[in-house]
This record gives structure tokens, C-alpha cells and sequence, in this order.
């Protein structure tokens, strides 16, 4: 069984692909010793207005940004597996879909993935939304304080039972706005260990999953790249 190590702001392609996972795991840093997260909200731009969908998918990394041995991966169907959330009531209360479901609540959105051939079974993704920063700000702060609110819960999908344990991080100083956090899946004796930052600037909100050391190397530059145009 291979624990994919990509995930979304709200779970989903790592869980639902626990599913029906193979056997590689990639090797990532010791969430244990992370530190906690802060925000800045002081250079919020109440008048910063959504972008639409079609102008996010321009401004998402591709192969160029970064670097070679990157190939990007094509877009699967969503599962709808029975999803459940055990031991957490926080996230539980979202909905075991939501909980898990393939993107946030934002309508205007673009979303690109990687695999790395320079380390077996590392992947990393990029997401983009807009909004008003009001409704980023309030929606990532709601999903990540859910997920994390709980050291170490469950997620049932389907017939498989997943163990999960979450831990805020930090996160770098960009944007107006940072939220970061590492979390371990567990199914079948396999584990993976991903991380997730996000950071919202204006109306805009960049989200890198995958692998932790991906996700570090490649951050600044998503950010960068999603301001560009």
C-alpha cells in the first residue's frame, strides 16, 4: 500500500486515496518539534477584489518554476466514498464530506499537481482561490483550527480506517496572512507524513501541500508567481 504523499487544505486527496493505496512512503522531518502558526491581518486590503478561476490557472507553477525531474500529474475523478470522522468533534462537525472534500468552499479556484523524481513517492500540489480577504481569511482560519483541534483522531473512508494525527507549524512571514500545519496518516501498517501551508495575500489564497521538504523549496515561489501578473 503507497501513502500518496499530497493532500489538500481539507484532506482529501491524501484520505481518499488511502483507499486504495501501494507501498512507498517518502521520508519527511519530525512534526513533533513544529511551533505554532501565527497570522497577520494587518495589511489586509478590505477593497481587493476576487479573481476568476481562469485567471488563477494562469498564475499556477508549472514544470519551468520548478525545476526538472518535476512531471505533473493529471487531474483524477473524485471518490465518493463514505466518509466519517471519529474522535474529533470539531472537524466532525464540518461533515465528514466537507471534512474531506476535494477543495475549500471557494467558487473561483485552480489546482495543479506534481510528482518528483528525485525522491520516490514525492508529490507536491498548488491551489489558488479568491475571494474577498474577509472570506478567505475566516474560511482557511475555520478549516485549519478544525483539523488541528485534535492531536490525533480517525477517518473512515469507505472500508478503510485511517489513523491521523495533526500539529500546527510555523509558517514563513509572506503575505498578509500564514497558516501551516503537518499531519501523519496511518492505514495498513503504512504511514506518510505531509504538510500543508497557506498563505493569503489580498484577495488571493495560495495553498502548498506535499512532501514537507517540497513544500518549503517551493512556497516562496508559488506565492511570487500568483502575485506576477
Amino acid at each position: 500500500m503507497r501513502l500518496p504523499t499530497t493532500t489538500v487544505l481539507s484532506l482529501s486527496l491524501a484520505v481518499l486515496a488511502l483507499a486504495g493505496c501501494s507501498n512507498n512512503t517518502a521520508a519527511a522531518p519530525n512534526p513533533t518539534s513544529s511551533t505554532a502558526a501565527t497570522g497577520t491581518k494587518e495589511h489586509n486590503n478590505p477593497a481587493a477584489k476576487p479573481m476568476s478561476s481562469a485567471a488563477l490557472a494562469n498564475r499556477l507553477l508549472d514544470e519551468s518554476d520548478l525545476g526538472e525531474g518535476y512531471t505533473r500529474r493529471p487531474e483524477t475523478t473524485a471518490r465518493h466514498d463514505d466518509v466519517t470522522v471519529i474522535g474529533c468533534p470539531a472537524l466532525a462537525k464540518l461533515g465528514g464530506q466537507t471534512a474531506v472534500g476535494s477543495s475549500l468552499d471557494f467558487p473561483r479556484s485552480a489546482k495543479v499537481s506534481f510528482t518528483y523524481a528525485g525522491s520516490s513517492g514525492s508529490e507536491v500540489s498548488e491551489e489558488l482561490y479568491s475571494d474577498t480577504p474577509a472570506k478567505l481569511s475566516t474560511g482557511v482560519t475555520r478549516i485549519f483550527n478544525a483539523m488541528t483541534s485534535c492531536s490525533t483522531y480517525q477517518v473512515s473512508v469507505g472500508s478503510t480506517l485511517i489513523d491521523m494525527q495533526a500539529q500546527k507549524t510555523s509558517a514563513p512571514r509572506l503575505g498578509d496572512e500564514q497558516w501551516s500545519q503537518v499531519l501523519n496518516y496511518s492505514a495498513g501498517g503504512q504511514r506518510s507524513v505531509v504538510k500543508q501551508t497557506a498563505i493569503r495575500t489580498g484577495a488571493i489564497l495560495v495553498v502548498v501541500s506535499g512532501s514537507p521538504a517540497l513544500v518549503d523549496a517551493h512556497l516562496a515561489a508559488a506565492v511570487r508567481t500568483a502575485l506576477a501578473h
